[in-house]
């Protein structure tokens, strides 16, 4: 399994590549447009990219060789799936290949203060991730969520065995902040992943989340990240 321990802060491109999840979650996605994100996310050397079930088996034969990762969303964007739900969707999606599963929480749990609700949903979801060792990345939608709140969703991903939280989906409102990444990080420690996601476009940005706390980046501007313009999309 990938280790999710923080890296060193980016002191070039190279490293700063190997943060970032290129991503492309568009519904009305084609499959060149997805082939593009693949050929750029080999050029550049990005941690993964990052697209929808449909398009796993697609990525991971277009990433065959480069040492990119397939990165997947499961019981997105809104987490209201049953939990059998999500964890059919990601048996589904870790049998076509993925090698990471971002799923969304149960948000009205999170804002109701309901830990175990929580903990049952992503440790569900945990063990088929990991029963297939791949990497499981628990999106709290921080936009919605009050600082308590926060901190309570991040307990529960820890204690339900994710590797990492994730601030957003990009599809909900607001986004990543610097704020949020750092009350993360505070919360889960030095040992589980931090996912900043949702509105990050250029490389000041990404480096400012980085700094913060975050391990890594989802974005659809990965492009303009590592050559220092700004990107044109949100996620």
């Amino acid at each position: 399994m990938t280790t999710t321990s923080p890296l060193s802060e980016p002191t070039g491109t190279e490293d700063l590549a190997r943060y970032i999840d290129h991503t492309l979650l568009a519904p009305a996605a084609s499959r060149a447009e997805i082939l593009t994100l693949c050929k750029e996310a080999a050029e550049h050397h990005f941690k993964s990219v990052c697209v929808n079930p449909i398009w796993v088996e697609t990525a991971k034969k277009a990433l065959l060789g480069s040492g990119v990762l397939t990165c997947t969303v499961i019981g997105f964007p809104l987490g209201t799936h049953n939990t059998d739900v999500k964890v059919f969707e990601a048996r589904g999606a870790t049998m076509d290949g993925a090698d990471e599963i971002d799923m969304v929480i149960n948000i009205a749990s999170a804002r109701a203060l309901d830990k175990e609700a929580l903990i049952s949903d992503i440790s569900a979801v945990a063990e088929v991730v990991h029963g297939e060792d791949s990497i499981l990345k628990v999106i709290i939608e921080t936009s919605l969520l009050s600082d308590a709140e926060k901190v309570l969703a991040c307990e529960a991903a820890v204690e339900a065995g994710a590797d990492f939280v994730k601030t957003s989906t990009g599809f909900n409102g607001g986004g990543a902040t610097t704020s949020d990444v750092a009350l993360m990080r505070q919360t889960v420690g030095p040992d589980i992943g931090v996912k900043a996601s949702g509105g990050v476009r250029s490389r000041e940005q990404a480096l400012e989340m980085i700094a913060a706390g975050a391990t890594r980046i989802g974005t659809s501007g990965g492009v303009a990240i590592v050559t220092g313009g700004t990107g044109t999309t949100g996620y």
